[in-house]
């Protein structure tokens, strides 16, 4: 009974769970029950991707109501995938988070962060396996205004700031959004994905569909932080308490790359986006920008949040490198991006809440020396630098050569050359906190610290060991991103 509604309990589990998390007063109850949740929703992801994995995509039918007249749920790879790593990243944050909470947010303000937190976890789910393009926008609409609510909640008085600037341009990437699926649903009569796709055709001379196209694609690209609509995300990621900053970065842009793949990979079609209107010219020439000067601004950075803000950016921009080379190879290196960059960048803001648990700051100055009393936690950030420059046998390495190989594959050398040297910025960045950790005198906060709680330690080294994991064993990630590029792209996995 349980396996025959997978699809939809993975969504309703986690929504359910939030307003019940207000009914239970108790602290302690209510972080247990939010707990226990996150870590069942994530059981139940990966029943569903193996059962994918094994009978193929799955369509469940809301209230037997059949498509294209009711809402369907469609598990497919590329769907329970990014639904998997999302929800073990979301259990993971909330197991590290009680000690620190209780250091950066009021703990009169504690009631509403499980909520939040289960809210924007479901809507996230939502947005990957729905088949109904406006339960698209409802989604993105729940996490986004969970999200607002939790960057709030930082102890900063800039946070509500971040949470409002983040408001108002995720507002208006949801309008662009909502206007181009109207425009749609005018032309198609028909809000279902699949259905869509089939009365779209090889319609490629429609004014309606091209606008409709075009609205989409910014309104995601804030969504996704690409550059230069990347303006919200610097400030959401500084001030928001640590744990909201670890799972808002390796889960929310992640899930936006996904709904833009969908897009135009399922709806409009790559000889739409690409062959047809350039798509792909524009995506990589603003993915190239975004990655070398967000990595340059990262080397500037006197905050250790911002830094990796600012890497998130560039970041994102090797994911649509991948998208725009409308290729198997290429399609697939961005899908496992998409996983790789989740679990490092969850593993180093995770390494940053426990710096600003032990010194009260995560500025560089006041990080002078913090491997001698904070050795584990330096070392956490050693190795997911390591990763997130792309050094060999780490995860970031398997995703930046399958990239680099579908660059040269598609002849593209100019843009594989620019990739090589944009890794030397990372090299520059992540080696100036090694340098602050391990080869500065000690701060004055530093002396006064000692080594982050176990509690803390344990779900970090998780998510940095599978760094180190993903980087040998790519069957998972990569074998499974390769069937999710080749079904998008039309083949039979």
């Amino acid at each position: 009974m349980i396996e025959q509604h997978l699809p939809v309990l993975v969504v309703i589990v986690p929504l359910i769970a939030a307003p019940l998390c207000v009914f239970l007063f108790n602290r302690t109850l209510v972080y247990l029950f939010a707990l226990a949740t996150c870590w069942a929703t994530f059981g139940l992801s990966l029943f569903l991707l193996a059962k994918v994995l094994q009978t193929g995509p799955i369509s469940y039918e809301l209230g037997n109501w059949p498509a294209p007249y009711g809402i369907e749920y469609v598990a497919d790879y590329l769907s329970t995938f990014v639904m998997s790593f999302v929800t073990g990243i979301a259990a993971v944050v909330l197991t590290y988070a009680p000690r620190s909470l209780n250091e950066e947010v009021d703990p009169s303000r504690h009631y509403l962060v499980h909520p939040m937190y289960l809210l924007c976890l479901s809507g996230l789910l939502g947005i990957c396996i729905t088949g109904d393009l406006f339960n698209v926008f409802v989604f993105l609409e729940i996490s986004s205004l969970s999200s607002y609510a939790l960057i709030s909640l930082g102890r900063s008085r800039r946070a509500p700031l971040a949470a409002f600037q983040y408001l108002v341009m995720g507002t208006i990437g949801a309008t662009f959004l909502l206007i181009g699926i109207g425009l749609l649903y005018q032309l198609t009569g028909t809000l279902n994905m699949a259905d869509m796709a089939t009365q779209l055709g090889d319609d490629h001379g429609s004014r309606t569909m091209l606008v409709a196209f075009a609205f989409m694609t910014v309104g995601l690209c804030i969504k996704m932080a690409v550059f230069p609509l990347h303006t919200w995300l610097p400030n959401a990621y500084t001030y928001a308490p640590s744990i909201v900053t670890a799972f808002i970065a390796a889960t929310a842009t992640k899930v936006s790359v996904y709904a833009f793949i969908r897009i135009v990979y399922s709806i409009f079609t790559p000889q739409f986006a690409f062959d047809v209107h350039g798509l792909d010219v524009f995506l990589t020439a603003f993915a190239l920008i975004g990655i070398f000067v967000a990595s340059t601004a990262a080397i500037y950075q006197v905050n250790l949040k911002r830094l990796l803000a600012y890497s998130s950016i560039a970041q994102v921009g090797y994911m649509l490198l991948g998208i725009s080379m409308n290729n198997q190879d290429g399609l697939t290196s961005g899908i496992v991006h998409m996983f790789n960059h989740a679990v490092i960048k969850g593993g180093l803001f995770l390494v940053v809440g426990c710096f600003a648990l032990r010194l009260s700051s995560v500025r560089l100055e006041d990080l002078r020396g913090a491997s001698r009393t904070m050795p584990w936690t330096s070392f956490a950030w050693v190795l997911g630098g390591l990763g997130l420059i792309g050094v060999p046998l780490t995860a970031g390495f398997v995703s930046k050569w399958l990239l680099l190989t579908a660059a040269l594959d598609n002849a593209s050398y100019l843009v594989a050359g620019l990739m090589l040297l944009s890794s030397l910025l990372a090299v520059v960045y992540v080696w100036r906190v090694v340098e602050i950790l391990y080869f500065s005198e000690p701060s004055e906060a530093v002396k006064s610290s000692r080594e982050a709680p176990w509690s803390m330690l344990v779900p970090t080294y998780l998510l940095i060991i599978g760094i180190l994991v993903f980087g040998v064993w790519t069957s998972y990630s990569v074998g499974i991103a390769s069937q999710a590029a080749q079904a998008l792209l039309g083949g039979s996995p």
